[in-house]
C-alpha cells in the first residue's frame, strides 16, 4: 500500500505547516508522505525552529515552499490540511484537485508579542497542539 500524501498549508510556511509536516514524518510510520507549503513563503520562524529542537526534531534546514510551485509541478495529495489561525483563514491557501480537505486552526507564532520567553511559551503551546492534532489524524486515518 502506498503512503497517503498529505500537504499542510499556511500563509508563510514558516512555522505551523513546517511543524505539522515534521510531526507527521516522525509519527506517521511510513504510512504518510508529508509536505508543506505556503501562499507567501517566507523564512523559517526561529521560535518554531527552537521549540521543535526541544521536541527532538531539527527543522532548521527546511526550505519554505510555495503552494503555487507544488501545483505547477502537478503534485497530487490525498489530504490537504490548512493550519491557519482564524484571523488569516480567508487568506489561507487553497490547493486545487481531488483530495480530502481539513482545517486545523492554530495561532501564528509570528504574531506573538512579549518577552522572548513569553513568545517561546506560546510557541510551545502551538507545537503541542499541532503534535496532538497530527496524532489524532494518524489515529483516525489508520483505525477507521
Amino acid at each position: 500500500m502506498r503512503p497517503q500524501k498529505v500537504l499542510f498549508l499556511c500563509i508563510h510556511n514558516g512555522a505551523r505547516s513546517q511543524m505539522a509536516e515534521a510531526f507527521l514524518k516522525q509519527l506517521g510510520e511510513n504510512l504518510f508522505e508529508a509536505s508543506s507549503a505556503g501562499l507567501e513563503p517566507g523564512s523559517l520562524n526561529p521560535l518554531a525552529v527552537a521549540v521543535m529542537q526541544e521536541a527532538g526534531l531539527n527543522i532548521s534546514g527546511n526550505a519554505t515552499k510555495s503552494v503555487f510551485d507544488l501545483h505547477s509541478a502537478d503534485r497530487h495529495f490525498d489530504y490537504v490540511i490548512t493550519v491557519c489561525d482564524p484571523e488569516a483563514a480567508a487568506r489561507c491557501p487553497v490547493f486545487p484537485g481531488a483530495h480530502q480537505k481539513r482545517q486545523w486552526s492554530f495561532r501564528d507564532p509570528a504574531s506573538f508579542t512579549g518577552t522572548q520567553e513569553e513568545k517561546m511559551a506560546l510557541t510551545r503551546e502551538v507545537r503541542d497542539q499541532i503534535r496532538s492534532a497530527v496524532r489524532e489524524f494518524i489515529r483516525q486515518e489508520t483505525n477507521p
